[in-house]
């Protein structure tokens, strides 16, 4: 009997293996839905529409970019977590998706520890420190005395509290002990209107998604968060080098499907964005855009998941937050 119940559990998973293959080899045979955690405009919905140019002749079916900005990456993980796992929705996720809000937020409408198949990371950012012309500060130097003076004079550009953008506003407060006041927006192109604008006068986000405005006279930078000088903004000195070298953690962007989706699937799509993010014409794309391509295998993406959420709880440690029930806007 044993042996009998053993030879059917071993057919079961050698007929389940053969069905996934050849649903592999098969995929895809229809469009598929690209989930981006931001706002239209913003640098990574900019690269994702563009590799979604480059796999549509790859795949032979259109990937369809869907943005689901706002809330730290909340909706965008809320409806990839909620999609079916048949390889036809792939959800581009962060490191709020991720690492943040499990740690700031009870009652997330997924889990980021079973809800999702890792893919591949993509890419990591270099950000920069950035300010309205409008305000006469040309370093970080300048600008902490600024704000300092008038502790609560500043508005401060996120994507909502708990966002990567919030934490280092609340960092920055607790360094400087000033009271700038955070504004939520729905991704990075969103924030850079605004500061051009001059509705918020400071922020942090991604390089690529200023240089019109830096170029334009309307937005200024005072630090990027690399370890070296951008080529793209090569006077801007680095935050070691600006006086801001203590704050830890790094944007990334990586690709995941719902969990469940079949590791056949998960491996093509992997082989065929690391294709894609590590061909030199897009690598030299990526570098105007002021990112870097990372890829990696799911096996890697999940180990690197797992230290990002260490290095998250660190900073989060340091902004003294505790977690805040998540209730999602009306």
């Amino acid at each position: 009997m044993k042996r009998l119940l053993l030879g059917l559990v071993l057919a079961s998973f050698w007929q389940t293996a053969a069905v996934q293959t050849t649903y592999a080899q098969t995929y895809p045979d229809r469009p598929i839905r690209v989930i981006v955690s931001i706002a239209a405009g913003s640098v990574t919905d900019v690269i994702m529409r563009a590799a979604a140019n480059e796999l549509q002749t790859r795949l032979g079916q259109p990937l369809v970019i869907e943005n689901r900005g706002g809330a730290a990456g909340i909706l965008g993980g809320q409806t990839c977590a909620q999609s079916a796992p048949d390889g036809y929705t792939l959800c581009v996720i962060y490191h709020s998706t991720m690492s943040y809000n499990p740690l700031l937020f009870s009652k997330l409408p997924y889990n980021a520890d079973t809800d999702f198949a890792p893919i591949t990371r993509l890419f990591m950012l270099t950000e920069g420190v950035f300010v309205s012309a409008n305000v006469p500060a040309n370093s970080i130097a300048e600008l902490k005395a600024l704000a300092q003076a008038k502790p609560d004079g500043f508005n401060f550009a996120t994507l909502g509290d708990g966002s990567f953008p919030d934490l280092f506003l609340r960092w920055l407060n607790n360094q400087w002990s000033t009271k700038i006041v955070g504004v939520p927006y729905k991704g990075g192109g969103p924030a850079a209107q605004a500061l051009a604008a001059n509705e918020v006068q400071v922020t942090r986000f991604g390089v690529g998604n200023f240089m019109g405005l830096i170029e334009g006279g309307k937005v200024k930078a005072l630090a990027v968060s690399a370890e070296k000088r951008s080529p793209l903004l090569p006077n801007v000195p680095t935050f070691a080098e600006a006086g801001l070298g203590g704050y830890p953690g790094q944007g990334w962007w990586g690709l995941a499907a719902p969990k469940g989706t079949p590791p056949a699937i998960v491996a093509k799509v992997n082989a065929e964005f690391v294709k894609v993010f590590n061909d030199p014409k897009f690598i030299a794309f990526l570098e105007k855009q002021a990112v870097v391509s990372a890829t990696t295998t799911p096996e890697e993406f999940a180990a690197f998941l797992k230290k990002d959420r260490q290095d998250a709880e660190s900073l989060i440690k340091l902004t003294n937050l505790k977690p805040e029930e998540y209730k999602a806007a009306p």
